[in-house]
């Protein structure tokens, strides 16, 4: 008997692994990918010399990539390799107040007691409390569909219900946050976590507090080879188990027969298959490729995340001061996200993250330089006139720059490359440019989000960071276990 097949739409991070998934299953996975090149957001360009990771750039959870390898019975180190980092990131206050967040978390504590003035003691007791909200409820709502009755009728259901206090679904974030801690700078720090998932901390629940366990708790590291490394080693995984990819192949529908997913259209040409996985932006999916308009609508309705403008400088100086992720705060952080979610507009004294990735490998730079990814949030999409508020962000950032690293930076900037909403929506297909699908700005935010399969067409499931659990490598690893596990469930497959 014939395998039976199985089309993957994009080949992002979570439309990878879950080809490998299906083809240590036993599918025949063909992955067609519109761009030249895999990896989706996650990937690489290059600018007189200077390298650039063009997508995410933090990465937790390096257990999700050695259980990819593990279940394809390939050994890692053929593929991948990476190490822990000692520095979580270097955070910097307008009030003069810097921090080198150690991953270690007694050092930590000692760091934010003495440098912040927090009582020694309240950021381990924090993270104690991130760790088990994450054990309890956490597993549950990022390792298992939200959209399956299988899932809410297992026991493991009435320990996190247990689990979950008044402040985690009652309380903002910011809230929370503000009970824990005494110092302002503390409270900043850990409600900038919402920006993981690209939520607001004044509106986003307290169970955001479990994201720092991720970091302090489980570990923060670097990919040798720079991030694009993961988009590599999947990519090669992938081949090894006989997903074959199809490039500048853009998928212009998925073919249905009655209420069931048959094929997909690709360059003109009908490809049948047993089952379809979009791993492109699910209002797209909805939208353009099943003309589903009513579902598209009611998509359209959900609160998109937040979006960022992202300047790629080539800088011909080393800053000592800095490492591989920093952190410039903004003065007032509610007014930055009121700006960016009430008002959709960037706001003139933003938070900005700084990653350089020739901290950590010679090889990045032209010479004694650096590259800087310089990223600040920003509104999703939607009309604003992108090219007037680039050129006003942009003095505002050199400005904040300068004046708080007591520098000259704009006759360092030796070559440059800019990224705004609206060309995020346009090279990586996501609707309005959002980062991560819909935010996490109320407590149900996460029974909102789409499922990772349509309860209405049989054989199409969806995976990556616009369907559940949610965007960032890590999820959208998660996403890709979820869906291949549903698939896995449905056919049988072994």
């Amino acid at each position: 008997m014939s395998p039976q097949k199985a089309i993957i739409i994009g080949s992002g991070i979570a439309g990878m692994a879950t080809a490998i998934r299906l083809a240590v299953q036993g599918f025949e996975v063909t992955v067609f990918e519109a761009n030249a090149f895999p990896g989706g957001k996650l990937s690489l360009f290059e600018k007189d010399g200077f390298r650039f990771d063009a997508g995410p750039s933090l990465f937790t959870e390096a257990h999700l990539v050695e259980e990819l390898f593990e279940l394809a019975d390939e050994p890692m180190e053929n593929y991948f390799s990476y190490q822990q980092l000692d520095t979580a990131c270097h955070y910097f206050f307008e009030n003069g107040k810097r921090l080198k967040a150690d991953t270690d978390k007694d050092k930590l504590d000692a760091a934010i007691a003495t440098q912040l003035g927090e009582k020694p003691g309240t950021v381990k007791d924090y993270l104690s409390r991130a760790e088990k909200l994450y054990d309890d409820v956490g597993h549950i709502f990022l390792n298992f569909s939200l959209h399956k009755t299988s899932t809410w009728i297992h026991k493991r259901v009435w320990k996190a219900v247990k689990a979950v206090r008044w402040p985690y679904l009652f309380s903002t974030l910011n809230e929370y946050n503000q009970s824990r801690f005494k110092q302002p700078e503390t409270v900043q720090l850990f409600n900038r976590y919402a920006t993981y998932n690209g939520s607001n901390p004044f509106k986003a629940p307290g169970m955001l507090s479990l994201i720092p366990h991720l970091e302090f708790n489980t570990g923060t590291f670097y990919p040798k080879g720079g991030m694009i490394s993961i988009t590599n080693a999947l990519y090669a995984l992938a081949q090894k188990k006989g997903v074959v990819f199809q490039f500048n192949h853009k998928v212009q529908s998925i073919l249905q027969e009655g209420k069931k997913a048959v094929g997909v259209e690709v360059n003109q040409k009908q490809v049948r298959a047993d089952v379809v996985v979009s791993n492109g932006d699910v209002y797209y999916t909805y939208k353009h490729l099943l003309k589903n308009e009513k579902q598209a609508a009611r998509l359209q309705q959900l609160e998109r995340s937040s979006s960022a403008l992202i300047f790629y400088w080539g800088i011909q100086h080393q800053f000592e001061e800095l490492g591989l992720h920093n952190i410039l705060f903004t003065r007032n952080y509610s007014e930055e996200f009121a700006h960016i979610f009430e008002k959709q507009q960037t706001y003139h004294d933003p938070t900005i993250y700084i990653n350089i990735t020739s901290k950590m490998e010679a090889g990045h730079t032209p010479g004694k330089g650096e590259n800087w990814f310089v990223m600040v949030n920003a509104p999703a999409d939607n009309g604003q006139d992108w090219s007037k508020l680039v050129k006003e962000l942009r003095k505002q950032v050199v400005l904040k720059i300068n004046r708080m690293l007591n520098t000259d930076i704009e006759p360092l900037v030796a070559t440059e490359i800019i990224m705004d909403p609206l060309r995020i929506a346009e090279r990586t297909g996501t609707f309005k440019g959002s980062l991560y699908g819909t935010s996490s700005n109320s407590k149900w935010a996460a029974f909102f989000r789409p499922a990772n399969f349509d309860s209405g067409i049989k054989n199409l499931y969806c995976c990556g960071g616009t369907v559940h659990p949610g965007g960032g490598i890590p999820l959208c690893l998660k996403s890709a276990a979820i869906t291949a596990d549903l698939i896995n469930k449905d056919y049988g497959h072994q």
